[in-house]
């Protein structure tokens, strides 16, 4: 029984591998193979937990695969199955076959047909990954390819100026997600010293004396896991990425923001309940959250003037009450409370541009203005407010805005010096120095030695930061961005005796994609002249495949699920001790704006309007 679990992930990765090589103009072989390969996913699905119940539901684990082995790190691939990847692996397979066949008639003659359901069979790859995960390895590839695939299909009307720029946006609200998670894997390492599956995390006694032995490790690793959930789940205060998330086509809406990508949160609480369990400050901060996240989405769903964020905000609510349920231990309450939002959002975005229509067309004919006059009482003066506040979101994205992410451009504005041609020499020196200097370690004393990862972390971030604000020169930006790698490779370096070889495996993917990548940044700029980044460009317009392999480069230097970079990430975060939290902090933000500092070359570079006006442009607001 456990070895058919892999066929649950091989299937959709096939289905995805297959419809890279389907023609873009093919439109009834790329739906035909969506539709069969999910088709085939949910027959499996419903066959495997027939014959799993009849089996008396037992808990599987199965460890797949080694990807990396070394005397102090394991990087392995882990699936389980219990009631709670059973629901969601059926959810999955239902909604996405549901989807798949509406869009093949709604995206009918799309020009970006192709585009689109190869993302959606990525989706697909990614969630299940995400579902039957064993380990919080095997489930962070799958939560790396959710959040490209979610920025992708945000921005799938790429030739407009809000799709990118709200694609964007989640993203970066998904990258706050991603380094908190990666977080709560370093502890975990640090805690247990090895790569721990979720099926020794059930075990009581042992999570139990965890706690007691170990309660800030604990306690860290609850609230980097609650803050992932709380993201990828819209709940306060991060709930403003999901109204915006609906920009992409209706049915990538319905299957991202309505039913499954935005329940993610609450399969990871679901899936970690037996570590924070016993703990009732963190079961407080989940009801807390999701009490807070119900009534005041709630509020704001009610005065929203469009169909979309109306539903987007009313499924944040419902999520808000399973946080809830989550938190007191209403499992089965919250799986069904899940399925029955799930199904409830996916219906709503499907069928709302008819009822829409609908509602516009019956207003000519029944519409009757309310001409009731409410006298003035400190009640209304209440309502009054809740309503401005509403319509204004509670000013939550003015908050984030200010507070989470301006001081971080702020002091990347104050890096001018790099902007001119000797910025990168002092850069270059202190890296030669740092290198040359490992060979004497001995003779640096011990409180120098315990300083300089620091020291190199803060420069990979300043400059990193300085990539992320440049808006004259896209290749400066790109190859700063880079450069900042090899100070996150030093400052290890530095921290503990690394093998060469480590360090190696971690820029090697790294490497050959800012190579391709600067490459590609070339071949635009001979062509089209300047490429400033204070604007978008739209180069995809007529440099697709240029764009599909810039695309990638990004990936690869960002550490997605492609190249070795990615186990390196986890191997690099290995090499920090526990009670470094300085650095670890630094090695995060590093993480968290390197990828941001990519993706917003790419999207300035080659999405957006086409700077050239010899075909139709969108408005700006369309």
């Amino acid at each position: 029984m456990e070895a058919t679990l892999q066929f649950f992930i091989v299937l959709p990765i096939l289905a995805f591998l297959i419809s890279l090589i389907v023609p873009r103009k093919k439109e009834s072989i790329l739906s035909g193979l969506a539709i069969a390969s999910v088709g085939v996913q949910l027959l499996g699905t419903i066959v495997f937990i027939t014959w799993w119940i009849l089996n008396h539901y037992p808990t599987l684990d199965v460890k797949n695969m080694v990807l990396y082995q070394s005397p102090h790190f394991e990087f392995f691939i882990d699936f389980y199955f219990d009631k709670t990847t059973a629901l969601f692996a059926f959810m999955g397979a239902v909604l996405t076959f549901l989807v798949v066949i509406f869009s093949r008639y709604y995206m009918h003659r799309e020009e970006g047909f192709k585009r689109f359901f190869t993302a959606l069979l990525a989706f697909f790859v990614g969630y299940n990954l995400i579902v039957f995960s064993g380990n919080f390895e095997t489930l962070f590839i799958g939560w790396e390819i959710l959040g490209i695939t979610s920025f992708l299909l945000i921005a799938f009307y790429r030739d407009r100026y809000l799709p990118v720029k709200n694609g964007f946006k989640v993203l970066s609200f998904y990258r706050l997600g991603d380094i908190c998670l990666i977080l709560a894997m370093w502890m975990s390492h640090h805690l247990w010293h090895k790569n721990i599956t979720f099926m020794e995390w059930n075990q009581a006694e042992q999570v139990l004396y965890v706690f007691r032995a170990h309660y800030f490790q604990a306690m860290f690793i609850s609230v980097m896991i609650l803050i992932a959930a709380t993201i990828k789940s819209a709940q306060l205060p991060f709930s403003t990425w999901l109204p915006r998330a609906m920009e992409g086509p209706t049915t990538s809406s319905a299957i991202f923001y309505g039913s499954l990508s935005v329940h993610i949160g609450v399969f990871l609480l679901l899936r970690t309940y037996s570590f924070w369990e016993n703990e009732w400050i963190i079961k407080g901060i989940v009801i807390t959250i999701g009490l807070f996240s119900s009534v005041i989405a709630t509020l704001i769903a009610r005065v929203q003037s469009t169909v979309k964020t109306q539903i987007a905000y009313a499924s944040i609510a419902q999520i808000g009450l399973i946080f809830i349920e989550v938190a007191l231990g209403f499992h089965v309450l919250a799986l069904f409370h899940f399925a029955g939002n799930a199904f409830l959002r996916t219906y709503q975005l499907l069928v709302s541009p008819s009822v829409l229509s609908y509602l516009v067309h019956d207003m000519f004919f029944n519409f009757r203005p309310d001409n009731t006059v409410e006298p003035d009482s400190f009640f209304k003066r209440i309502k009054q407010g809740a309503y401005i506040l509403s319509l204004k979101e509670w000013n939550f994205d003015y908050l984030l805005s200010s507070y989470l992410w301006r001081p971080f451009k702020w002091i990347g504005r104050q890096s001018n010096f790099m902007r001119q041609r000797w910025g990168f020499a002092p850069m270059v020196l202190l890296q030669v120095v740092g290198i040359a200097s490992i060979l004497f370690k001995g003779s640096i004393s011990a409180q120098a030695y315990s300083y300089l990862p620091i020291v190199f972390s803060f420069l990979a971030l300043l400059m990193v930061l300085k990539a992320f604000t440049e808006r004259k020169d896209a290749q400066q930006a790109w190859l700063t961005a880079f450069f900042s790698q090899s100070f996150i490779a030093l400052s290890i370096l530095w921290n503990k005796d690394v093998e060469l070889l480590e360090v190696a495996f971690y820029l090697s993917g790294a490497l050959v994609a800012a190579i391709v990548g600067y490459i590609c940044l070339h071949k635009i700029k001979s062509k089209e002249g300047n490429l400033a980044l204070d604007h978008y460009h739209g180069h995809s317009y007529e440099h697709r495949e240029i764009a599909l392999v810039f695309l990638l480069s990004c990936l690869g230097i960002s550490g997605f699920p492609i190249t070795p970079t990615f186990i390196g990430i986890d191997l690099m975060f290995t090499h920090v001790s526990a009670n470094q939290l300085v650095l670890v902090v630094l090695l995060g933000l590093n993480f968290l704006f390197l990828e941001l500092t990519i993706l917003r070359i790419y999207t300035r570079v080659f999405l957006g309007q086409h700077k050239k006006a010899y075909h139709p442009i969108a408005f700006r607001s369309s």
